[in-house]
């Protein structure tokens, strides 16, 4: 099999995404498994080199995917020349950086959708940055659906073996309730056993949370479960889904960890998100840092394969190289499974 071309994103100018991204590249490992290439600015990316001592690697700057490389100690960027160094202030709020980090997205999605790479790869940008520069979108998510032509698609966050998709993401947690119906229910069962096979997963168990405490026992904390869940559940298992549900929200996550399902379907966002942060970010208090930023996204239902860092910017780290690029790597893992079983 053929290495996959995975185009990754430098993320906001500003933030870890350059420094995370040379600790990725720095490990010979990364090349042996695909052919990788940075869309972002050759200047930020040569100026990280230094922060993150790895000033034997080399930049080389490319306009074009087909002029790349992919040799271990040197790094394919395709340079978009849309940061002036000289203003560029890490660990800050900038027009200027989110204009940056969102016409990398642009990029990438236009490479993917040409089929001139095989998956793309987001680093993290900043949300008031980009909407400082003029892109009003809530995140990445909105703007690949956007730029793809896609109605119907998914975030799926993953970390080891749990992994979760969500019925609603970006909106108030109001209007999440209002967001619980069969319908919508029933398409991310379907995406998520779909996303299951795309992994390898022959036969998927899903496990479907419930919206209200307790899975509503029975109408007492609320009737979504038995108006629009139970119905969504029962008609994905008339397609021959494997979906059990509703499961209580506080008890699903524990049955995944442990093997009963290879995917669980949350009802919103923070539902989802809440417990796959706890596993994958790790701080030590004693020596005041983070052990462990690690886990995944990914957007389901794109004709393209976009998988992404599951933090933020961390701004608050940038400049000073100690950021650590596990999510990173664990996301380009995740992109050349989807490219490889596409």
């Amino acid at each position: 099999m053929s290495k996959k071309i995975i185009a990754i994103t430098m993320g906001d100018p500003a933030s870890i995404g350059p420094e995370i991204t040379i600790k990725a590249f720095a490990d010979k490992a990364l090349y042996d498994k695909c052919n990788p290439l940075i869309v972002g600015d050759a200047s930020v990316m040569e100026a990280a080199l230094s922060i993150v001592d790895h000033e034997e690697m080399k930049i080389h700057i490319i306009e074009h995917v087909s002029e790349a490389e992919y040799k271990y100690g040197t790094i394919d960027v395709l340079d978009m020349k849309l940061v002036d160094i000289d203003k560029l202030n890490r660990g800050e709020v900038s027009a200027m950086a989110g204009e940056a980090a969102f016409q990398y997205v642009r990029k990438v999605i236009e490479l993917a959708v040409d089929k001139e790479v095989d998956a793309t790869v987001t680093n993290a940008f900043n949300k008031e940055a980009v909407n400082l520069a003029g892109h009003h979108y809530s995140g990445h998510t909105e703007i690949y659906a956007d730029y793809t032509g896609t109605k119907n698609y998914t975030m799926m966050l993953a970390h080891e073996n749990v992994r979760v998709v969500h019925v609603s993401t970006h909106v108030s947690l109001r209007e999440a309730c209002d967001r619980v119906k069969k319908q919508r229910v029933l398409d991310v069962i379907r995406i998520a056993n779909q996303a299951c096979k795309d992994l390898g997963i022959a036969t998927p168990k899903i496990g479907v949370a419930g919206l209200n405490p307790h899975s509503g026992e029975n109408g007492l904390f609320g009737r979504e479960e038995i108006v629009e869940i139970i119905p969504a559940i029962e008609a994905a298992r008339t397609e021959g889904i494997n979906a059990d549900g509703p499961v209580p929200p506080d008890t699903v996550f524990s049955k995944a960890r442990g093997g009963w399902y290879d995917i669980v379907v949350a009802m919103y966002h923070d539902q989802g998100h809440i417990p796959l942060k706890v596993l994958g970010f790790v701080y030590n208090q004693q020596e005041q840092k983070w052990d462990a930023v690690a886990g995944v996204n990914i957007t389901l239902g794109l004709p393209i394969i976009r998988v992404s860092v599951d933090h933020g910017t961390a701004f608050d780290q940038a400049g000073t190289g100690t950021a650590s690029e596990l999510s990173l790597v664990n996301a380009i893992d995740y992109a050349i499974i989807f490219a490889n079983n596409s």
